[in-house]
């Protein structure tokens, strides 16, 4: 399942990326996200956050036209953004939402918002405590990621955690089919399930994946993918293998716990996830 190769394609071809992440409490989620959908290929990257984050995260990531957007009072994105945000959701090509976002409250209304405002054609990323919301949102026919771990899948199906974790594989296909979207159930295996193609699980990672932000990383990656024109399932499948393998590289090269969600990211590994992606590709 190749990603599209844009060969002499401007930033354009490569797809517009908008990264909707970023409470006052963890700015950083956005940066984790933005890099990561850059350095999985995307041409432009676009992020949303809480007003009072746009300056800083502007001058940390120089690449990305940052959004200041309003806040609610328990430090989210207020819903009432959508307006702002109507412009970049029609531009985009992959949207990601979630990472960093704490008001629970908020989160089920501006979702449910971003997802009626993109194309059907253009790919949404759920994340992180959006993935929750999903149930109380209303889901006009969409191309839907989501990208949960064991805690967020029981939040999002109504089910204890012990009940995902007994038997992950069906727990992800019965999400995909009821939420018809891409699931990628993450854990020490993480399984990706499809209404439409036989499930998949990848074996490779390791315990030191299970650090704050790797979710963030794993969540860019994916839109990357997606904006570059990848295929849902493949674009998770290959996000969450290039996900895993950085995981395995550094697992090598640090030590099995200690290294950093950041340094998932190249320069550190390989030389850029572009070129490792191809090479794995012509390499079998």
């Amino acid at each position: 399942m190749p990603p599209p190769d844009p060969e002499e394609g401007d930033k354009k071809a490569r797809g517009n990326v908008l990264v909707i992440a970023g409470g006052v409490q963890v700015p950083g989620a956005a940066l984790l996200a933005g890099n990561a959908a850059l350095r999985a290929g995307a041409g432009r990257l676009q992020i949303a956050t809480c007003a009072r984050n746009a300056l800083p995260i502007a001058i940390a990531m120089p690449e990305a036209l940052v959004l200041g957007l309003p806040e609610t009072p328990e430090g989210g994105i207020d819903p009432i953004a959508i307006d702002a945000l109507a412009a970049h959701l029609k531009e985009a090509d992959g949207v990601l939402i979630g990472p960093g976002l704490e008001d629970e409250n908020a989160l089920p209304s501006l979702t449910s918002a971003v997802i009626r405002s993109v194309g059907p054609d253009v790919p949404v990323v759920i994340d992180a405590r959006a993935i929750k919301g999903m149930r109380a949102t209303s889901r006009p026919e969409r191309r839907i990621v989501l990208t949960p771990h064991a805690g967020e899948m029981a939040g999002l199906m109504g089910i204890e955690r012990s009940k995902v974790e007994d038997d992950p594989a069906a727990i992800a296909h019965q999400a995909a089919r009821q939420f018809d979207a891409v699931v990628a159930l993450k854990g020490a295996r993480t399984f990706i399930a499809s209404p439409h193609q036989q499930p998949v699980v990848c074996r490779k990672g390791n315990v030191g994946l299970a650090t704050s932000g790797s979710g963030d990383v794993l969540a860019g990656t994916i839109t990357g993918l997606l904006a570059r024109g990848t295929a849902p399932f493949a674009a998770v499948c290959w996000g969450v293998y290039l996900h895993a393998t950085a995981g395995d590289h550094l697992s090598r090269t640090v030590g099995p716990l200690g290294f950093l969600a950041r340094e998932l990211l190249p320069p550190r590994f390989p030389a850029s996830w572009g070129n490792f992606l191809r090479s794995e590709f012509l390499m079998g």
